[in-house]
């Protein structure tokens, strides 16, 4: 089954390349371009201003 809580391969947090075997609760999913996209706690935290504001990625 590939889905986000049992993905086939681990979760790379998109930011700063954390790596995960299932999904922690803490971490934050983004859909951008079509594509999931996974920020871990850490970065969500530092970030979550613009996550908040709906700021494109590429600005934070």
């Amino acid at each position: 089954m590939n889905d986000a809580r049992h993905p086939e391969e681990p979760l790379v947090c998109v930011r700063c390349g954390t790596t995960a075997e299932t999904l922690p609760v803490t971490w934050t999913c983004s859909v951008e371009n079509g594509s999931r996209q996974y920020i871990c706690d850490r970065c969500a935290r530092e970030n979550i201003r613009s996550i908040e504001g709906r700021l494109d990625s590429a600005w934070w």
